[in-house]
Formats: C-alpha cells, structure tokens, sequence
C-alpha cells in the first residue's frame, strides 16, 4: 500500500468506513451506507443477515441501522489479521465466518426449538427474553459456540459498529481523538 492509499485509509478507518464492493467497484462507506445501500453480501445469506441483525438491535438498539450485518460480512471476508471482529481479539480460530455461522445457526434452532420461530421472527419481547437466557446459559439443548463467548462476541462487535465512529463517541459525549488533534501523529 503506498503512502497515498494509507493516508485515504486511516482517515476512512477513523470514520468508521470499511470498503464494500458493490457493481463489482469497492467503495468506501460505513456499515451503515452499506446497508442503506442494500450493497449485497458476500460471505452471509440473506437469513443470516436478517438474524445478526435481529441479534445486534436486541443486544444493542441502533446495531441494525448503523449496519451490524454488513460489518460483520466484510470483516469476515478479510484475511484474518486485518479483521476488527471482537473474534480475533479473543482468539476465535479462523476463519472467522465459521464462528459466526455456528453461532447463527445455534440461535436459530433453539429459538426454533422454543418458539416454532427463528430468532429474527420473535417479537422484540420474546427476542429480549432470549438473550437473556442466553447470556445466563440457560438456553435448553444448546448447540454451538459457549453461550457466554456468542453473547459477548456479538455484543461487542454491535457496540464497535455503533460507537466505534466519530458520530459514535459524539453521541456519548467523548471527544474523539481525531477532533483533538487532527494533525497529531499518535
């Protein structure tokens, strides 16, 4: 990567934007865009989508529109070492896709088992009430990654799509270091 392109980079990663693909042309844009855009997905299927998305409001209202779905398709289409998934930080075994799927798919079949409905058809009560046994461990007849790893994984990555940009750290009043000093080298 020459200087150019590191420069346009950083200052695109600084605001939250990752590069989408979209006409067969990546693009800059944030999650959020992304989804806006309906940019289509390239590692998740339309129904793992619609659950992460369900997954992400219920753990973090505003995870949804600000594209949990679409980060979490793009970091997992980038080679391991440049991810910014909760993931690899815990030291998930790539690739990291894999986690995910289980995870989805452990969520849709005890909701199944539960309810006769995926997760992201429940009422937001009822998907509420999920979480919560999932957060305790309490989900009957579990099948996929450790409850307590899905649940801080997902929520994690919801909280760094929702406040990991300037708009992010502005909402909960924290000066982000880019308006401190711009022209700072950290």
């Amino acid at each position: 990567m020459d200087a150019m392109e590191r420069r346009v980079f950083l200052k695109g990663a600084s605001m939250g934007m990752l590069t989408f693909t979209t006409g067969g042309v990546g693009i800059l844009m944030t999650p959020g865009e992304a989804r806006a855009r309906a940019v289509p997905f390239r590692m998740l299927s339309g129904e793992e989508a619609e659950t992460l998305e369900a997954l992400g409001e219920t753990l973090l209202p505003g995870a949804r529109e600000a594209g949990v779905a679409h980060f979490i398709d793009q970091q997992v289409s980038v080679t391991p070492g440049e991810a910014l998934l909760e993931a690899r930080i815990v030291n998930v075994k790539p690739p990291f896709i894999n986690f995910y799927r289980a995870a989805i798919s452990g969520v849709d079949k005890a909701s199944t088992a539960r309810s006769g409905k995926r997760f992201a058809a429940l009422s937001a009560a009822e998907q509420r009430d999920f979480i919560d046994q999932l957060r305790q461990n309490k989900i009957d007849g579990w099948q996929g990654p450790p409850t307590g790893l899905v649940y801080f994984v997902l929520r994690s990555d919801a909280v760094d799509v929702v406040y990991g940009t300037m708009e992010g750290y502005e909402s909960l009043g924290v000066p982000y270091l880019a308006h401190i000093a711009p022209d700072k080298r950290w």
